[in-house]
């Protein structure tokens, strides 16, 4: 008997207000919070304190593919395109030759250690293949560290693109197990016209999107966002009726259309940060809820030695020889390896041969999820430390927060941006009147001891202020060159 919607509702909130207050924790934890809501689902779960059956592997593979659309483009819409192209040679080859020695290494070790088909072993590693999205965008974000370039958007970009490939490669196997009579080599003309029509497609809707952002002038603000969204869905849904990879699509189409030049981009950008959070929560609590720990408990062992495999073994030779010929020094090849972070991508890929009913299907799936949890929790909250340890990290920039925003509207070419005051520069000690401050250079607001104030002519500028200026990128840079003129030493 279903539960009353007052029921279903309260139930729904009370996980995501928990899964909210976790996010916090983890921060003060050093865990990853994706852990965090997997763990609420599976303690809500028939087997554990909450009692919640939850069985339907239709509408779990449904929720995520719906979570996979908006985290994909929330990633791209979020990664500048200028710290994208100088790594998309490296990033393009992991995203596609690492999934596949990935998937193929792992596939081998597992028909090995399990007994499994050929077939069967490749499977599961075609599954495990990707780094997932969600997983990697969100701790290194919230775990406090950041890494030098290019290995930040290095690893970003690789883990948005390289779901399309292991989504590809897990369908392939699938229907090879399904039909034995086909042949590996007959995945190769479906893989270019798979990768293709999603290229191709997002470049089409790209287009679209840029002009209708920009040229329509709707009458309210909030209606924005509901167009994108309907442009993103309209882009997965085209790309994967004409045989095209979706997921690749939409997070193409991210990167394309999050432009400087895109007017509403900060109410957008918001809009699909926090949709995005809100899929992931209900992504995880749906695939913990999915679970059940009985079946988990007997496939420990047997898990744990392949997702050690994979970390140690199959993650690092993939990278190694993926950027072999590239200027990466072995400590930036190591910290790649190390940031192969699985998270709920191959869980939702484990549904497809249960729902497909291949042998061996509910090992599989039971093996995978141990995977995750292992991966997140071990890579994870060892991350900063790794990072620390190569020492790859770069100092973390701490943004300031200002009390007024700029809002791009594609009318004016100019941006709201911070420029420090270095304490040795001739501009010290002078009035703003009297600095050869360019025209096209507005300065908003000063920043001086935590507090700030709107400027005049005649305020006096100080070591360390912060000016908020609203100016276009040649003048900007013009008044950064004024104020990092060093004082002459015989002045």
């Amino acid at each position: 008997m279903p539960l009353p919607i007052e029921t279903t509702l309260l139930i729904a909130s009370l996980l995501l207000f928990l899964s909210v207050v976790a996010s916090k924790v983890s921060d003060r934890l050093g865990v990853p919070v994706l852990l965090f809501f997997i763990t609420i689902g599976m303690l809500a779960g028939s087997e554990a304190i909450g009692g919640i059956y939850f069985n339907d592997l239709g509408m779990a593979k449904s929720l995520g593919t719906i979570a996979l659309v908006f985290i994909l483009f929330s990633g791209g819409f979020d990664t500048q395109w200028n710290d994208v192209r100088p790594i998309l040679g490296p990033g393009l080859i992991l995203s596609t030759v690492g999934v596949l020695i990935t998937a193929l290494s792992v596939g081998w070790f597992a028909t090995y250690l399990l007994g499994f088909s050929m077939m069967e072993g490749f499977l599961l590693g075609a599954i495990v293949s990707s780094t997932d999205a969600a997983a990697v965008f969100n701790i290194l974000r919230s775990s406090k560290v950041k890494l030098r370039n290019p290995l930040q958007p290095l690893l970003e970009f690789e883990s948005g693109s390289n779901d399309p490939m292991a989504v590809f490669l897990t369908v392939g196997i699938i229907s090879l197990l399904k039909n034995p009579a086909l042949s590996p080599l007959s995945l190769v003309p479906v893989f270019v016209t798979d990768m293709g029509i999603g290229t191709i497609t997002a470049y089409v809707f790209s287009k679209l999107t840029l002009l209708m952002i920009n040229r329509l002038k709707l009458d309210y603000e909030g209606l924005y966002p509901v167009l994108m969204l309907a442009l993103v869905f309209l882009t997965y849904s085209v790309a994967s009726a004409c045989q095209g990879n979706g997921f690749l699509a939409v997070y193409l189409l991210g990167i394309l259309v999050g432009q400087p030049n895109l007017v509403h981009k900060k109410t957008l950008k918001n809009f699909f940060e926090g949709f995005a959070w809100l899929m992931q929560i209900i992504m995880f609590l749906a695939l913990g809820l999915l679970v059940f720990p009985s079946k988990i408990v007997p496939v420990i062992g047997v898990g744990l030695m392949i997702s050690l495999f994979l970390i140690f073994v199959a993650r690092p030779l993939s990278v190694f020889l993926c950027l072999a010929f590239s200027k990466m020094n072995f400590r930036d090849k190591t910290m790649v390896s190390w940031v192969g972070l699985r998270g709920a991508v191959p869980i939702i890929l484990a549904t497809f041969p249960l729902l497909a009913g291949t042998q061996k299907a509910d090992i599989i799936f039971n093996i995978v999820f141990f995977i995750v949890l292992t991966s997140v929790l071990f890579q994870g909250t060892t991350l900063s430390m790794v990072a620390k340890l190569l020492k790859v990290a770069a100092p973390l920039k701490n943004k300031k927060i200002y009390p007024i925003e700029f809002e791009h509207s594609g009318e004016i070419d100019a941006n709201l941006e911070d420029v420090i005051v270095p304490y040795n520069s001739t501009a010290v000690g002078k009035r703003i009147f009297e600095t050869k401050i360019p025209q096209g250079c507005l300065v908003v607001l000063i920043s001086r001891d935590d507090k700030f104030f709107i400027p005049n002519g005649l305020t006096e500028i100080l070591g360390g202020d912060v000016f908020l200026v609203l100016a276009n990128q040649k003048d900007l840079k013009d008044l950064q060159i004024i104020l990092n003129e060093p004082v002459s030493p015989d002045a």
